[in-house]
């Protein structure tokens, strides 16, 4: 258990899903397993996958699939990546780390990313790299769920709301799938707006959820000082690192709906640490760039 409200009975215990591994960790570990042994089953030697600069979803790809043996290549959002190369290993540990572990990049135009999932797009790709594996971006596909189903085990079933925050909705529908029907599961919008909804909707049929959109702050991978105050005094109290991506993010609204009374008394609440601490490196250099307070996670 993490911490007790005392005044209402309210109980936050955290799933320490970070530790399964320090970069193929969390969310990323479950939803690359069954794609992984997918691609091994059919033969493949290349996986295709996608993603930004800072994605944990690159890092982990790329060090999974040099672990299974195959090779890994990524379609990075944005070709003026590209200028610069060098630099940006030097600047951006993401990608760099990506870049040891064997990953070969393609940095793709904004527009034509927009249309990476068509099927024009994918032959253009099964063009340039010869037969690949492909998986979404962030691992979202039917195999995934399956891998975030197992997050969830039967001692968990004593708490009454599981939290988890949501970039691409794989990892919350995967949770909705293992709940019971008792329990509420409340997804943490990383992102700006409410389109995760229909996202997490295609995966699942169960209602037992709600997705917050209140803790975002400003859009994916934006933080701000209060964030930032949060992550480092919640390291200080319980020894926890957090990133400031994902689950940073949805505990901090976790803590404020506690204030504000939006659970009810006794309520057992689970949240689930999901990883990406892998980024934090790159976010801190970009924080000492501009002169702001830096996460501290070890």
């Amino acid at each position: 258990m993490v911490c007790k409200d005392e005044a209402n009975g309210i109980e936050l215990w955290l799933k320490r899903e970070d530790e399964i591994h320090p970069v193929i960790s969390g969310n990323k570990f479950r939803k690359l397993k069954y794609s992984l042994l997918k691609a091994q089953k059919e033969g493949k030697t290349k996986l295709l996958t996608f993603g930004g600069a800072f994605s944990n979803h690159i890092a982990a790809t790329a060090e999974a699939a040099r672990l299974c043996g195959l090779e890994s290549i990524g379609i990075i959002r944005g070709d003026e990546l590209a200028k610069n190369f060098p630099e940006i290993l030097k600047e951006n540990a993401t990608l760099a780390y990506a870049h040891q572990n064997g990953m070969q990049f393609y940095f793709e135009t904004r527009e034509n990313y927009r249309k990476k999932d068509s099927p024009e797009q994918l032959a253009n790709y099964q063009t340039m790299f010869g037969e690949v594996y492909v998986i979404p971006e962030g691992g979202t596909n039917a195999l995934a769920i399956q891998g975030c189903k197992e997050i969830i085990n039967e001692e968990d079933a004593s708490f009454d709301v599981i939290c988890c925050s949501s970039g691409t909705g794989g990892t919350v529908a995967g949770l909705i799938e293992a709940s019971t029907k008792q329990q509420q599961v409340l997804a943490f919008s990383a992102l700006k707006g409410d389109f995760l909804n229909q996202e997490i909707s295609k995966w699942t049929k169960k209602e037992n959820w709600k997705l917050n959109i209140d803790f975002h702050f400003g859009g994916y991978a934006k933080v701000s000082a209060d964030l930032i105050r949060f992550i480092n005094s919640f390291y200080a109290s319980y020894q926890i690192p957090l990133d400031p991506i994902y689950t940073g993010k949805m505990l901090f609204g976790v803590f404020q709906l506690i204030k504000s009374g939006f659970f009810s008394e006794n309520t057992r609440i689970l949240a689930i640490h999901t990883g990406g601490l892998q980024g934090v490196e790159s976010m801190n250099k970009k924080l000492a760039n501009s002169n702001s307070q830096l996460i501290k996670i070890k």
